[in-house]
């Protein structure tokens, strides 16, 4: 007993706050926190805020003797008693109440107990969304980031708790965001150092998910919250690293995982933000240009769907160079392909490249290539589009390839896949003024690649066309013209609309253009079934969206030539490429007729369709546009019977200009097309046009024959006129050019004295001459206002 009173006596002399403290544990751990004392504890607490900080010490120190005796209960109930203080107290002592605080949470974590550790990362969590009142200037989360980020990897033995540390990992960095991201006095949790930690660890748990086990909706919620805070400048460092644990995975080739990736942080960062990401997207992939085609092809197709996403937001300023980069990586794909090396040279360790990976590549690029241009308004699309021309390699105008070991094929190979990309940027492309979005600069060097030998460009640029002027989506109603020889259209129900005053102009300007490319497509020996039906629908296009009278009589016109070209036997033409021709011509006739209903027009049009049906059904659609052709080699297709008649088809329509037979008219653009004939690219007939007179035809005579054969010679020689010019500029010493530009400005100014003292001379006199003393005649001169002026000069 005194021994009792000698404990009671120097308990009584103890502290307060630690009788306080010492109170609210019980005896048996189990019991829990004794509620009563827990109350007089925080009472005290907070009638003495400047208590908090030698209560939260004393609590430090007993949990710390706790962990070190395995006393697991005892810490539990400090742990608990450190959160009720930490909810009740904001006063402006708490700092140093959380600096004990936060080492007895990093006492828990740096445990090998798990139970520990998910016991500290809860109250840190706790913690983490409490507002404080006053800032700290001093507190670190460096270790609550390395201590989290190392219980998302962790690799327990047993598979239930390695989930609860993981996910308590995962808790515990969501914490840590929270509680210094909006904290400006705190360490920038955004810095690379932490970032490089963070992210790796939220991505490595995403990614279990996929092998069937881990906290993946807490991670993903925890990944979009990251995000979901990032300002303008914090979102490079946080896709950085999602691009370096991509890469240091191989998790580009699957492309499941990095998109799912990428798909979360463009729905989570701000839409604004969106051209950021894809600038380090296109970054990234410049990076890898000398990589696997499966690695860029995985960068491409994340491009692809971060593209679509961003379509809400903004791709950003620099429109451009997300083409510029993409056309790089076309290019490359095609040289390497063709080369066989990313070097240009095959030397020994060089990595193998398979065509078909390349392939794959090029068409992803492609792809992405539209899905970029369909988030465009319609003035960024067309700036698009003379972009990508621009970059369509012409031999002798623009450069093939960086590398020279591709050759014409690699040249061939990169007009096909940007005229892809067209096809692509051009898909839905819709203008209510097509002069201004279709420019010369664009449609002219696009018509000139309708001229080339080879049928898949030729194909290429006719759906480029079709997808440009088709602005009611009329072009499915015309993709199988087997099924347009019927006697009633309207099942097509085709939207017509009114041609506009833009769509005349656009017509006067380029619709000669449009009808001659359409006369040589038909005319080209290698066109398939394919051509042919696209042709169609391109004269049916021209019909229901361009077309004004004028405009008709110049397609029925274009049609009967198109059957003259059939009937001709000047022309070297395949018995397909006839019956095709002539299937072609009956095919849109019939659409104009019944279009603009004029009865003579449509009776004659049926009536020959109705013979060719039950004599010559091979020279209609049906039997011709099929896989296996029922054309007869030795079929007479000259029958009267067997043609649309001129005089009838100009029943109702200007006949003076329908009789006229349309002649396309040669033009620079046949330069570019490389015909082996003098005769395939001259036209000996040429058809003058304006726009408020009839047409004229120019006689042919031999001097009209010699001087059209005599051309080609003299463009040759201006062509190398000119190119020694250019080179004499480009490497002639300065003084050189600077001498021949001064004796040419010299002779210049020669001849303008020759021709000022030629007008100055006083006029001659109307009076004729006057004989001198001396025998010689002298011009009199005779002042202007005594001159006698013919009436014609008189106004």
């Amino acid at each position: 007993m005194p021994s009792l009173g000698v404990c009671g006596c120097c308990g009584a002399l103890r502290p307060r706050y630690k009788r306080l403290v010492d109170n609210i544990f019980p005896e048996d751990p189990e019991d829990g926190l004794v509620k009563a004392n827990m109350e007089k504890l925080t009472f005290y607490a907070l009638s003495a805020p400047e208590k908090l900080d030698r209560i939260g010490a004393y609590l430090s120190e007993r949990l710390s003797r706790d962990v070190a005796r395995h006393r697991y209960g005892y810490v539990c109930i400090a742990m608990e008693a450190l959160d009720q203080l930490l909810m009740a107290c904001h006063c402006q002592s708490i700092n140093l109440f959380v600096e004990s605080f936060l080492k007895m949470v990093r006492k828990l974590l740096e445990s090998d107990k798990p139970n520990l550790q998910i016991l500290g990362t809860n109250s840190f969590v706790k913690f983490a969304n409490i507002e404080e009142d006053t800032p700290s200037y001093h507190r670190s989360y460096d270790f609550f980031v390395s201590r989290f980020s190392e219980m998302c990897h962790s690799s327990y033995e047993d598979p239930d708790i390695r989930t609860k540390i993981r996910m308590a990992g995962i808790k515990g960095l969501q914490g840590v965001v929270r509680k210094t991201v909006n904290d400006e006095l705190q360490a920038n949790i955004w810095d690379p150092q932490h970032m490089d930690k963070i992210v790796p660890s939220l991505l490595f748990n995403l990614q279990s998910g996929d092998r069937g086990g881990g906290p993946v909706e807490l991670t993903e919620r925890c990944f979009r919250e990251l995000l979901g805070r990032a300002a303008y400048g914090n979102i490079k460092n946080a896709v950085t690293p999602v691009l370096m644990h991509l890469d240091n995975h191989s998790l580009w080739e699957g492309k499941t995982f990095a998109v799912r990736c990428f798909k979360i942080i463009m729905y989570s960062i701000q839409s604004q933000h969106s051209h950021l990401v894809i600038q380090q997207l296109l970054g990234h992939l410049d990076a890898n240009s000398k990589n696997s085609a499966t690695v860029r092809a995985g960068i491409v197709e994340v491009l692809l769907e971060a593209a679509a996403i961003a379509a809400s937001g903004s791709v950003g300023p620099t429109v451009l160079e997300v083409f510029n980069t993409l056309l790089r990586q076309l290019r490359l794909s095609v040289d390497y392909e063709l080369t066989g090396s990313y070097d240009g040279s095959v030397n020994i360790g060089t990595k193998i490249i398979k065509a078909h990976e390349e392939r794959q590549l090029q068409e992803a690029v492609i792809r992405t290539i539209g899905s970029f241009a369909n988030t465009l308004p319609t003035y960024q699309r067309s700036e698009v589009m003379l972009f990508i021309m621009g970059k369509i390699p012409v031999p002798g105008v623009h450069p093939a390839l960086p590398s020279t070991g591709s050759g014409p094929e690699g040249t061939r190979m990169i007009q096909v896949m940007l005229l892809k990309s067209l096809v692509q940027v051009t898909a839905g492309f819709q203008t209510t003024n097509m002069l201004t979005a279709l420019p010369s600069s664009f449609l002219e060097p696009l018509l000139s690649f309708s001229l080339t030998e080879d049928p898949e460009i030729r194909l290429l640029v006719l759906q480029i066309l079709l997808s440009l002027i088709d602005r009611h989506d009329n072009t499915p109603k015309f993709s199988n013209i087997r099924c347009v020889i019927i006697s009633d259209i309207s099942v097509l129900k085709l939207k017509v609309d009114k041609c506009s005053r833009q769509d005349n102009l656009f017509m006067k300007k380029h619709g000669q253009q449009l009808y001659r490319h359409i006369y040589l497509g038909c005319k080209e020996q290698s066109s398939g079934r394919q051509h042919y039906e696209t042709l169609f629908a391109l004269l049916g296009l021209l019909s229901v969206e361009l077309a004004n009278e004028e405009v008709v009589v110049d397609l029925i016109r274009l049609a009967l030539a198109l059957q003259d070209l059939a009937l001709s036997t000047d022309e070297a033409m395949p018995v397909f490429n006839r019956c095709a021709v002539h299937a072609l011509a009956a095919a849109y006739l019939n659409l104009i007729c019944q279009l603009t209903t004029v009865p003579a027009f449509c009776q004659h049009i049926h009536e020959v369709i109705e013979v060719r049906q039950k004599e010559s059904p091979y020279l209609l659609p049906e039997d011709v546009f099929i896989d296996n052709p029922k054309y007869d080699p030795a079929s007479n297709t000259n029958r009267i019977d067997f043609q649309f008649d001129l005089i009838m088809c100009s029943s109702g329509y200007n006949t003076d200009r329908l009789a006229t037979p349309y002649v396309p008219q040669y033009t620079d653009e046949d330069r570019l097309s490389k015909r082996k004939s003098i005769g395939e690219t001259i036209s000996l007939q040429v058809e003058v046009e304006s726009r408020n007179s009839p047409e004229k035809e120019e006689e042919i005579t031999f001097e009209t024959l010699k001087n059209a054969i005599g051309t080609v010679g003299m463009e040759e020689q201006e062509r190398e006129r000119r190119r020694q010019v250019v080179e004499k500029f480009q490497k002639a010493p300065f003084e050189e050019i600077a001498a021949h530009c001064g004796a040419r400005a010299t002779l210049l100014q020669s001849k303008l004295n020759q021709i000022f003292e030629i007008t100055i001379r006083p006029p001659p006199s109307p009076s004729g001459t006057i004989s001198s003393g001396y025998g010689q005649s002298q011009s009199r001169s005779v002042p202007i206002y005594e001159m006698k002026f013919p009436d014609l000069c008189v106004y």
